[in-house]
């Protein structure tokens, strides 16, 4: 029984873990499904590049703070 009570430990921290990731990823998302006309980086030639870049680079730096505390 303790066998498979650590088996499920691990699997919930792996769905914490990518839970963790994807929410800030859901909120971004869903704040530029608003069509908000007052946004000023909507105007510029390359927004949708950046916040694509920035949501890349936040799930980057999350899963490097994962490995670092041994996490994953």
């Amino acid at each position: 029984m303790m066998l498979n009570s650590n088996g499920m430990n691990e699997i919930v921290k792996i769905l914490t873990i990518i839970s963790t990731i994807f929410i800030p990823l859901t909120f971004i998302t869903g704040l530029y499904g608003m069509n908000f006309q007052n946004m000023p980086e909507l105007r510029y030639k390359y927004g949708y590049y950046i916040v694509l870049s920035v949501m890349a680079a936040l799930a980057t730096f999350m899963l490097s703070c994962f490995k670092r505390k041994k996490w994953l």
